[in-house]
């Protein structure tokens, strides 16, 4: 170590002198542009070169544990020269059911790959909307290209998606819905198979399966966490228990963050939860969906439906088909990403 303001990712063996340090005081996103650097080198003196630049920029975060010089983001990343020229085959699938709900399908998703600035990426989302279809539809068309076309996206990945839920949200408020009418998010952003980037607003929810676990990615924005409770109430709004035991912010939606829903739009928010993610070896799948599976199946039980399936369609399908003989009435849909040895 070279002391207690910085911690140590290593690129190979622990002897290796391409050691990156990273500050104590990085912020997520600083750790991030770090990370993304890196893969993008094409040789050590490149990568510790760039690392060194960000030590130079001093930047802070609040959040790092001052207690703990090895982890970054929660834990050691380790990339090695062996890692960079694995690449592991990815496929997707999906599957989406119309609901019982009598309001026709309101679920949208994205399930494509693109490749940018040299980048392969691979971008995920599932959109539920409420009380109407039309801002689903407008996030699946257009959230995506909004968020890559941040200045940022590649520096400051966390800020480059907050901003573009913001901007996009600005924008349905004004041009897209009335009073009425909203939906979730949960946005996936694999790159070079190595990170995924994810942010979601209410209560879709992504999880990730290393071998035998399971890991929820995402927060589920819902009103009677206190947390999110305490989000409404500093924004001069309330939250009541409505006919069914649901809790609902003013008494009418039932998630604390969310994109249009104008009539409730000064007591929630649109910032997401961001994470960055690191993709290795043991990581079997990536599933994302709306609450029409997560209602009715726990993350453990979604977890062990897929276990060894290894076609994305085959395992959204099993999935929905689960939901629905557990008795989800409501529309549901899913991506599932496989990562294959």
């Amino acid at each position: 170590m070279e002391g207690s303001d910085f911690v140590r990712v290593k690129r190979g063996k622990s002897g290796d002198s391409g050691i990156i340090k990273i500050k104590r005081t990085s912020t997520p996103d600083d750790v991030a542009s770090v990370l993304l650097k890196e893969r993008e080198g094409h040789g050590a003196d490149r990568e510790v070169d760039s690392t060194r630049k960000r030590d130079e920029d001093d930047v802070e975060n609040k959040d790092e544990d001052e207690d703990d010089g090895e982890d970054v983001d929660d834990g050691d990343v380790e990339v090695s020269d062996a890692e960079k020229k694995q690449q592991r085959r990815v496929s997707h699938g999906f599957h989406l059911v119309e609901g019982k709900m009598k309001h026709g399908m309101e679920d949208y998703l994205v399930a494509e790959k693109r490749k940018m600035d040299g980048h392969d990426l691979g971008l995920y989302a599932i959109f539920d909307g409420h009380s109407g279809r039309k801002v689903a539809e407008y996030l699946q068309s257009h959230l995506f290209d909004n968020i890559l076309s941040e200045p940022d996206f590649w520096r400051k990945p966390v800020t480059a998606f907050k901003k573009a839920y913001k901007s996009t949200n600005n924008h349905i408020l004004e041009n897209v819905v009335g009073a009425r009418g909203g939906s979730t998010a949960v946005t996936a952003i694999l790159i070079d198979q190595k990170y995924l980037v994810v942010a979601n607003v209410g209560d879709s929810r992504a999880v990730l399966i290393p071998k035998g676990k399971v890991k929820q990615i995402t927060v589920d924005h819902e009103p009677q966490k206190e947390e999110e409770k305490e989000v409404v109430k500093s924004k001069g709004g309330f939250v009541i228990k409505m006919p069914g035991n649901v809790p609902r912010v003013d008494g009418q939606l039932a998630m604390t963050r969310a994109f249009g829903d104008a009539k409730v739009k000064d007591h929630i928010t649109v910032e997401p939860s961001v994470t960055i993610e690191k993709i290795d070896n043991d990581t079997n799948c990536i599933i994302l969906a709306s609450d029409g599976l997560w209602k009715v199946m726990s993350n453990e039980e979604v977890a062990e439906c897929v276990r060894g399936i290894e076609d994305g369609k085959k395992a959204a399908e099993e999935l929905i088909t689960e939901a629905l003989v557990k008795g989800s009435r409501d529309d549901i849909s899913c991506v599932v990403v496989m990562f294959h040895s």
